[in-house]
């Protein structure tokens, strides 16, 4: 009851902690002078898309290819390397909407438990405040991957309990809840069938 109770009182874009991140801006481009489309597909095998996109106030060209994102110099359209630290520092600070200090920045190699849907690596970006910002970015493009903050992880906790899958928290059809399931329908069938027995059992005491 309590974790429903708390699933629906706060507000799914607080969850989603849609106020934590600043809108992506759009974004124009001169195409002048930048390497043609046809040179990345080249350089970047299996990609599936090729689109032009801005990277801290530079126009790169970004590659969808089986092993990821890539991105190229516009110009040049040479490879990018992927971000260092005081990048992925910049880049989130540019995003975040709060004022508090950044605590830490790390390259993780392994999913923490908020977040196991997401393969790593990603850098996670640490900031002050009382809920606990934290921005996932990608090594490779800067974007946003993920945003966690204290609401959203009691609301993981609370949803854990809900759907009583205790390890990766995302099956809604997990053993231990279909049973649960069933025996709550068993109860209420037995205590149906015990009510009606007893109401009869009643009526033939009187007569």
């Amino acid at each position: 009851t309590l974790t429903g109770f708390y699933m629906v009182v706060v507000h799914i874009d607080t969850i989603h902690g849609d106020h934590l991140v600043r809108a992506p801006m759009t974004q124009s481009f001169d195409l002048a002078g930048l390497a043609p489309p046809s040179r990345i597909v080249a350089a970047a095998p299996g990609a599936s898309e090729v689109r032009l996109q801005r990277f801290f106030d530079r126009p790169v060209w970004r590659a969808e290819t089986p092993e990821g994102a890539r991105l190229f110099d516009a110009r040049s359209g040479a490879p990018l390397p992927a971000l260092t630290e005081s990048q992925v520092r910049a880049q989130a600070r540019r995003i975040y909407t709060g004022d508090g200090k950044i605590l830490s920045v790390r390259l993780l190699t392994k999913a923490p438990q908020e977040m196991q849907s997401r393969e790593p690596p990603y850098w996670q970006v640490e900031f002050e405040g009382w809920n606990r910002p934290t921005l996932y970015l990608s090594p490779q493009t800067g974007e946003l991957i993920s945003r966690r903050h204290a609401l959203w992880r009691v609301f993981d906790f609370a949803w854990m309990l809900h759907i009583m899958d205790y390890d990766e928290r995302t099956d809604v059809n997990n053993p231990l809840l279909r049973v649960a399931t069933w025996s709550a329908f068993a109860m209420a069938l037995t205590g149906a069938w015990l009510l009606i027995w007893s109401f009869k059992r009643r009526k033939g005491k009187k007569a």
